[in-house]
């Protein structure tokens, strides 16, 4: 043991800075995250300069400017009588979208249109997500831009955050994939050549012994929308579901890939990055909203709201919009008269809840993955404590919502059958099985199907007499009784039985009583009187009060974590009324059927059916599997591996899938910018050998700007553009309540190769030419058609994004303002005149470019609510007990879903509790992820981010540091089902005891960590991109499944990847 060990193990010798482990901190992160080399690259010029600048007062090179430095030169010039704006010469400032994570906040881009360089980037003043107040969208370009100046204040300003303004270095990184590229040699060993981009489409379309390793299916032999892929399984569907297609997210072009996928190839099998992202927040948040297919969900209304509960959430750190809630939670808290309150409950101190933030907030520390408990102790408390909003709970149906004032409605109120023994446990009762009439069917619009009648619902009124749910009246929230149900008799004539029936609240009631206060308080490390005090704070601001969650809840009991945490929202009526939750309107939809541009019907366009390789939206009860074990008389549980009813297509099962063979093998995976390699916790350790070897999936072809881990398995790259080079239309994350568009294009030039007809090769260009060799429907010159029927071709991004923009543009009955044509020359978008012109009609050309010029379409905040309530209302009753919810069944144990919030343990596929596996006396500490202020999952290459933060050390609670002698800065080894390795650790009071956390976006083996090879000669790399450590590199495979199904843990509801509340041991090295 060193000397500076010993005087760690005593105490601070006197006399020593306390800095000084803030030092070693730094320096053993750089030793362990690379080596001493890798360190002194860091951090040794930045050192040199800064030396030589005491000196010289230069750092290190001469300034461009005596006194500006070499600061660029402002961004406008106003004239100080005037107050007109004018451009610096030479330059544009161009809206765009920012990918510096999956948010999608608008940015302005400063460009340098000589040397087609991007100088800067900032916030887009017309956009909701770049400022809290912006412009609307008929003030024109140049008087908006002059507000961000002169004296108007931060109110003035639209900001992107650090990691948005740096994202501007990808566009010139040496670590970018310029060139098409195919493997040479062994799947994943880093050896690629370059490929002519229509010989690598042939090959992918055609197939072939393209590796010398024998025969490869290409695209054609897949392509087969009406053969079985199984004979034996006919629900499996055809043999286009062989083709397998992920897509990192809807960063504006996810459109045309679904198009191409879908309607037009024929494969179900389309999925993005939510199920390792925050799947299981957006699944249970959806089940409260009674939307499971559409999974929406809501943000406080920040302005108006009083208190705020984030559990698993730190507003301003993670659950998107980052920068919009950083904002709002600002704006909050420096209201005058100081009303807005706080709580966020993590196993981290996160950096919205500190005391450097300032007051009226505070942290409570919990153990990892125990959320739920904690939730349902509140709502225990809530329940037990008639804290609950009754007035609200009480209406029963959209009629008595309007008569009562109310902005929502729920199904508290409907008897439910209670009989664990009734075939029908768990649905509603009906009027017909009361022996009621079928009510009228609802008259049919204009043009439409006339609607089915639907049965009414069946409450209780006050009198005790039962009444159709649909009657404006209130009705009771606690009944447990039975009833005489004529319409559930055996036969006609029988006596009618005796059902045992519920309301939905008592239902929840019951099962928030099956563990006590101090059960729960056990379970989550908090203290019964301070979660008592919780509940008591949130009810205590009536319908001003909201519960948020997101990242945290992505556990082995993720969905009931999060429904839990909804129903908070749900007991205190808060749902779309000031200061409560609220939904975000959605955007102009560019795709559909649309008032200039039919996009949905084109001549054989394919209806994707059948099993996903996921087995997701399907019951496995339905499945031919299931049928032949009954046929045989054996029991049908347990599936060979998990089912997933309630959810839409899961990456997390799907990679796993297509490598196992079932329900069936998948010949080709089309991959775009995702990366479940690194970003899947288990992955690598559970799949990543599998993925390499072809047998088991015989050809991937990725498609992104860099080399990722995932990209680095492929076949064939294909270079893809970057945001700020390519169109692209996408929707604002959430917290938006007025209806929001955000519109790119391409800013500068792209830096990627060019096909053989001059167009830049990416993910456009990719599509199109596959869709072309093939002759897919849906593409080509007749691809689509205009809003009357007029063909239309489809064989270019402009084709494509432009008429996308003229149904924007159109939306809703009103036309947007035309732009001028100074708008377009402050923007820069004079330059795409010729194009507009070219692909669009007289009358709607300048309607587009009025998008481009504003980055997108953007209705007014203040339109967006009707008096107290959100004008736009949310239809569906909120699900205190989801009845679709509760006729699933686990497909591993064959029992039902719980269709409300329940208590269970963190669980593996085949409903056995993680502890069982992996016993606390060996596995002492759990580990949370949490979301960095700085890095994605893509930004390690940024400079500027890493000289900010360079590495991510490994935080653990002071009093268990001290158990364990491991010191601030050591290093520490490790250690999960699944994997070890070092890390350096930063002992903090700011942890929950019995937690790890680790930051994402750290410990990457791709993005220029190592070095690949093309045509033998060695592409840029830097050891620092490997800096820090991934906790997904720690996952491990669920020792639950058969290894001929083997994959990492997954929620056993919602399909979630596990990465909160991992098993783990610590040691100091």
């Amino acid at each position: 043991m060193g000397k500076n060990d010993k005087q760690d193990k005593q105490g601070k010798t006197e006399g020593q800075p306390e800095d000084n482990a803030r030092r070693r901190l730094l320096l053993r992160g750089g030793i362990v995250a690379g080596g001493v080399t890798a360190f002194a690259a860091g951090y040794g010029e930045v050192v040199f300069k800064a030396g030589k600048g005491l000196v010289t007062g230069s750092a290190g090179t001469v300034p461009a400017h005596a006194t500006r430095g070499n600061a660029l030169t402002p961004e406008f010039r106003i004239d100080p009588v005037t107050g007109v704006l004018s451009t610096q010469p030479g330059q544009v400032v161009s809206p765009s979208s920012c990918l510096g994570c999956w948010t999608q906040c608008g940015v302005r881009v400063r460009v340098d249109t000589q040397t087609n360089r991007i100088l800067r980037i900032a916030g887009n003043p017309y956009h909701p997500l770049a400022t809290t107040q912006p412009a609307p969208m008929d003030t024109p370009v140049r008087e908006v831009y002059a507000m961000l100046g002169g004296e108007n204040g931060l109110e003035g300003r639209a900001t992107a955050c650090a990691r948005g303004s740096a994202m501007l270095e990808h566009q010139t990184s040496p670590h970018r994939v310029l060139q098409p590229l195919k493997r040479v040699g062994k799947r994943g060993e880093g050896r690629w050549e370059t490929i002519a981009f229509e010989q690598l489409v042939k090959e992918i379309c055609d197939g072939g012994d393209l590796f010398g390793e024998g025969p490869v299916e290409g695209l054609r032999a897949v392509y087969d929308p009406t053969t079985p892929v199984d004979p034996d399984n006919p629900e499996y569907g055809p043999k286009s579901n062989q083709l397998l297609v992920t897509d990192a997210s809807n960063e504006g072009r996810g459109a045309l890939l679904r198009r191409f996928a879908g309607p037009s190839f024929g494969t179900v099998n389309v999925a993005n990055h939510g199920a390792y992202c925050g799947q299981s927040f957006r699944v249970g948040a959806a089940a409260a909203l009674g939307g499971l297919p559409q999974m929406p969900h809501g943000k406080p209304d920040w302005k108006n709201a009083s208190f705020g509960l984030f559990i698993g959430a730190a507003p301003a750190q993670s659950g998107n919009p980052f920068q919009r809630q950083g904002r709002e939670l600002a704006e909050a808290r420096a209201r005058k008269e100081n009303t807005f309150r706080y709580v966020v409950v993590s196993p981290i101190l996160p950096t919205s809840s500190s005391l450097a933030s300032g007051s009226g907030n505070r942290w409570i520390g919990v153990k990892p993955a125990t959320d739920l408990a904690l939730a349902m102790a509140l709502i225990r408390w809530i329940l037990d404590n008639e804290r609950y909003d009754a007035a609200f709970l009480a209406q029963p149906s959209p009629a008595a919502m309007e008569a009562a004032g109310e902005a929502s409605w729920s199904n508290a109120t409907h008897l439910l059958i209670n009989d664990p023994q009734h075939p029908r446990f768990g649905t509603y009762l009906r009027g017909a099985d009361l022996g009621w009439p079928m009510p009228e069917a609802p008259a049919a619009a204009e043009g439409k199907e006339p609607a089915a009648a639907v049965d009414a619902y069946v409450v209780q009124r006050t009198d005790g007499s039962f009444a159709p749910h649909t009657e404006p009246l209130p009705a009771e929230l606690f009944v447990e009784r039975r009833v005489q149900a004529p319409g559930l008799a055996a036969a006609p004539g029988d006596a009618a039985p005796a059902i045992a029936v519920c309301t939905a609240l008592s239902k929840l009631r019951t099962e928030a009583r099956g563990k006590s206060m101090d059960d729960y308080a056990a379970l989550c490390g908090i203290p019964t009187q301070q979660i008592e005090e919780l509940a008591r704070e949130f009810t205590s601001y009536g319908k001003r009060a909201v519960a948020d969650a997101h990242g945290g809840t992505m556990s082995g009991s993720g969905f009931y974590t999060a429904y839990a945490i909804a129903m908070l929202n749900t007991l205190v009526g808060n749902l779309n009324v000031q200061g409560g939750l609220v939904l975000d309107a959605g955007p102009f939809g560019p795709f559909g059927p649309g008032p200039r541009y039919n996009f949905a019907d084109f001549a054989g366009k394919a209806k994707p059916h059948g099993v996903a390789l996921s087995r997701t939206r399907f019951p496995y009860e339905k499945s031919s599997e299931y049928q032949r074990k009954k046929d045989a008389g054996t029991s049908p549980y347990p599936a060979k591996a998990p089912w997933y009813p309630a959810v839409g297509g899961l990456s997390s099962e799907m990679v796993a899938s297509a490598l196992a063979g079932y329900p069936y093998k998948a010949k080709v995976w089309i991959n775009h910018m995702s990366n479940p390699v690194y970003s899947i916790a288990g992955f690598k350790n559970a799949l990543g050998e599998a993925l390499k070897d072809p047998k088991n999936l015989p050809l991937i072809v990725s498609i992104d700007p860099f080399m990722n881990e995932t990209t680095a398995l492929a076949d064939y790259i294909v270079p893809d553009t970057v945001t700020y080079e390519s169109w692209g239309i996408s929707a604002p994350w959430a917290d938006v309540i007025a209806k929001s568009s955000t519109v790119r294009w391409p800013t500068v030039d792209p830096a990627v190769a060019r096909t053989a007809t001059g167009a830049p090769v990416n993910v456009e260009s990719f599509l199109f030419a596959v869709a072309e060799r093939l002759e897919l429907p849906g593409f080509g010159d007749q691809g689509m058609s205009d809003a009357e029927g007029n063909p239309c071709a489809l064989k270019t991004a402009e084709d494509f994004f432009l008429r996308g923009l003229a149904n924007m543009a159109f939306s809703g009955g009103k036309a947007v303002p035309a732009a001028s044509d100074d708008d377009m020359l402050v923007t820069g978008v004079d330059r795409f005149q010729p194009v507009l012109k070219s692909q669009l009609k007289d009358d709607e050309w300048r309607q587009v470019a009025m998008l481009m010029t504003r980055g997108g379409r953007f209705d007014r905040i203040e339109a967006a609510w009707k008096g107290d309530h959100i004008r736009k209302a949310h239809a569906p009753a909120l699900q205190v007990w989801m009845e679709d919810l509760a006729k699933m069944r686990h497909s591993m144990t064959g029992e039902p879903l719980s269709g409300c919030p329940t208590y269970f343990p963190t669980r593996m596929a085949d409903g056995s509790a993680m502890r069982a596996h992996f016993p606390e006396d060996q596995w002492p500490m759990l580990m949370t992820s949490y979301k960095s202020n700085l890095m994605s999952s893509m930004s390690i290459g940024v400079a500027r981010l890493r000289q900010v933060h360079p590495h991510n050390p490994v935080s653990i609670n002071r009093q268990d540091a001290a158990r364990l002698g491991v010191g601030n800065g050591d290093t520490v080894r490790l250690t999960t089902p699944g994997s070890s390795m070092l890390a350096v650790a930063l002992v903090r009071d700011g942890m929950a005891p019995g937690a790890i956390a680790i930051e994402y976006g750290y410990g990457h083996t791709e993005l220029g960590a190592r070095t690949h090879t093309v045509d033998g000669k060695a592409l840029p790399h830097n050891p620092q991109h490997g800096n820090g450590v991934n906790l997904n590199d720690l996952g491990f495979a669920d020792p639950s499944r058969t290894p001929d199904q083997t994959n990492v843990w997954i929620d056993w509801v919602s399909g979630a990847v596990v990465r909160q509340g991992l098993p783990a041991r610590i040691e100091r090295v």
